[in-house]
Order: structure tokens, then sequence, then C-alpha cells
């Protein structure tokens, strides 16, 4: 039976908009604090716009070689044949957690250029400020292609967290590959959240991860943007954040998550094995630079094992 004297924080509309942090990459006091107190740091812009760009069309080259782009727009613009994905079982779709099917989904991340990203010497500069010691990128790099499915689902709110474990310092950086206006259905942060620790998650949710953290009583607000091709939001393990629904059902909405931490900080080992159930192996088929390619094999890590009870699933009674 639900408590009515507890609100659900999740049903909050957004009301505040991201503070953009780029003048603060000079003052690295300034930046800790903000990223200390906010639980998130966005940048306008961080990326150079052609090189997200490149790496856009290269996956919607992908999506279009299994049919599902219209064939009277420009392969740019990412405008889905909605009859053909239609065709598509949800369960195909939901599969992975990436918006297409497996098939598809290996074969962007077989991209190296979609790889690069996260050793982009300005990214790993970033953290360094952030974390005041050397930052590793993980390899286990994810791609989103949101495919406009009738039946697909927004990704609930949770903590990434559940899914890394390892330390709570690892953070994850998302990027839009192309403009993603919130009708698009992008990301959106509970600011301030990451104080409020490691909360109890609920189960039942048909979007990514399946495991939606409940957020009764959080007196928190959420914050968001209208993103542009370039831009970078990046937030820490423990920071509630959720996707909104994309209203433009005739667009794919493309976006990407990496993650960095700091190097002495402990690791899950799972987050050095690819995402999805393939192997670096059939990744690197075709790749030309070798120093992308098993970089961690030689640092002793400090690894922490896997804690399934703390993805043990609660009754939301709020």
């Amino acid at each position: 039976m639900k408590n009515l004297n507890m609100f659900d924080a999740d049903k909050k509309k957004i009301s505040k908009k991201f503070e953009d942090s780029t003048s603060l990459l000079k003052r690295p006091e300034e930046l800790r604090a903000r990223a200390e107190k906010k639980g998130y740091l966005f940048f306008k812009h961080f990326f150079e716009p052609e090189k997200m760009l490149k790496l856009r069309r290269e996956m919607l080259q992908i999506v279009d070689k299994f049919g599902y782009l219209s064939p009277n727009a420009n392969l740019i613009e990412g405008i889905a044949d909605i009859n053909r994905i239609n065709r598509v079982p949800i369960q195909q779709i939901n599969e992975n957690g990436n918006g297409v099917p497996l098939s598809l989904y290996k074969e962007v991340q077989k991209l190296q250029s979609f790889h690069t990203i996260t050793h982009d010497p300005k990214l790993k500069d970033l953290f360094r400020i952030l974390f005041e010691d050397e930052p590793f990128p993980h390899p286990r790099n994810i791609a989103r292609i949101m495919l406009p499915h009738k039946d697909a689902k927004p990704t609930p709110s949770h903590q990434d967290f559940l899914h890394i474990q390892g330390t709570e310092h690892t953070w994850t950086c998302w990027a839009p590959l192309g403009d993603v206006p919130m009708s698009l259905g992008g990301l959106t942060v509970l600011e301030g959240s990451h104080k409020a620790g490691l909360l109890d998650v609920t189960t039942g949710h048909e979007g990514a991860g399946g495991l939606e953290t409940i957020l009764c009583n959080l007196g928190y607000e959420w914050a968001g943007t209208d993103y542009e091709i370039g831009d970078l939001l990046t937030f820490p393990s423990l920071t509630v954040h959720k996707s909104i629904p994309n209203k433009q059902r005739d667009r794919i909405r493309l976006s990407i998550d990496v993650r960095l931490q700091p190097i002495s900080q402990p690791i899950e080992a799972r987050s050095l094995l690819p995402h999805g159930p393939f192997t670096w192996e059939e990744l690197y088929e075709g790749w030309e630079r070798e120093e992308l390619q098993y970089y961690w094999s030689n640092i002793s890590f400090d690894y922490m094992p896997w804690n399934e009870k703390i993805r043990w699933q609660k009754e939301k009674l709020c």
C-alpha cells in the first residue's frame, strides 16, 4: 500500500537548466567544487563537432545497411523508416539496452572511431583536473542508437553504480551524436542526488537497464537542456539520471556513454569487457591503432568483487 504522505521525485518535471562549466576549466578548484555541489558537469561544444558528426555518419551508415532509415531523407538526418522498425519485435530492440538488434550493435561496436572518444586528450585532461589523479578510460564503451519503435520505453531513473560497481568515483560521459532537443528524448539529471548515497531499486520497468531507483521523498530537482552536437554531460556513478521520451517519432536519437575513473581506485572486472556478448578479438578486427587495444593489460588494478545484493529489488511505496 502506498504512503500518501510521501512523494515520488521521479514524477517531478524538469525545473532547472544545466549550467555550462566551460569557463571553469582553467579554475580547477571551482570546477571540483561545482562537481561536488551539483553532481554533474556540463560543457557546451566540448568535442569538435566535425569529429562527432563523422562518427554519427558512420553509425547511421550501419543503421541504413540494416534498412532502418527512410529512403526519402538524407542519411545524416537520421529519419527512421517507421514501418520497417515497428515490424521488429521489441524484444530484439531491447536485447542489450541499446535501441537496436544485437547484429547491428555489433557492427557499431567494431568501429575504431567510436572507441577513440574515451581517449580524447581534452577529455583525459578534464578528468586529471577532477580526479587529481591519472584517469583510466574504461574500454566498455556504449553506443545508444534509439530507434523510435512504437513500444520503446525511455531509460528509467537510475544510478550507474548499480551496473558498474567498482569505485563510486567512476564518471559517466554522455555525448549526443547530433543535436538532441528535449523533444528528441535526451538525458536529464537529478541535481545533487549523488549526496543521497546508493538508493534502493525496484523492477518492472521496460526501459534500458530494467532497474528503477526509488526516489521517495527526495527533495532534489531535475535539470536538463537542449543538446547540440559536441556537448558533453558528465556525472559520478551515484548521480540519479534518466532519459525523457522521444516525441519526434520519426527520428533516431544517437548518443554515446564512455566512463573514466581514477586509476588508483578499485574496478570491477566486467568494466574491462566489451559491452555486449562479444569478444575483443571480434571487435578489434580491422583496427589500425594497436595502442587502443588491450591498453589495460599491464595495469595492476585493485579489483572489487561484484555485489549482486545492491541490485535486489524492493517495493516502491510512494
